[in-house]
């Protein structure tokens, strides 16, 4: 099971605004350039995550992007259910499309994919974009000149 480029790409833009937007509002072109990720791509992820209250955008000439919640209030969870939808392995465990699998009572496997399911909602859940801005400082602090994220 793989993230596609929306989770993972998010991922690194909604970090890069919460590491950079200190110096006020983070543009489309300025992440681009860090991550180097297509703007048209960015922009598409960005207005997702502030439909889901992730970020929040602000026009005009010192415009760009800031976080909508503090950085210790957002999960990395939050930011793969947004951009990627519910999180689960499966079709027959997954909360907002129950499919009611005429097989489900008798399922032998179907405890796996629940315990597979808890197990990477429990990952995605313990990681907040202010734990990942505190592994980026100790990085940065070892005298990495650029980060990876």
């Amino acid at each position: 099971m793989k993230l596609s480029t929306k989770g993972r790409y998010g991922l690194r833009a909604i970090l890069d605004v919460s590491l950079n937007q200190h110096t006020g509002p983070v543009t489309i072109s300025s992440i681009s350039k860090r991550q180097n990720l297509s703007e048209r791509y960015l922009e598409q992820l960005l207005i997702t995550l502030k439909q889901n209250g992730l970020i929040k955008s602000i026009r005009g000439f010192q415009g760009g992007y800031i976080l909508g919640k503090d950085p210790e209030n957002i999960t990395v969870g939050d930011v793969i259910r947004a951009l990627e939808g519910p999180i689960s392995p499966v079709d027959c465990v997954n909360d907002a499309h129950d499919t009611g699998c005429s097989r489900a009572e008798f399922c032998v496997t179907k405890r796996v994919w629940e315990e597979l399911k808890n197990a990477m909602v429990n990952v995605l859940d313990s990681y907040t974009l202010a734990s990942l801005m505190e592994e980026y400082n100790k990085m940065s602090c070892n005298s990495f000149d650029h980060y990876s994220i």
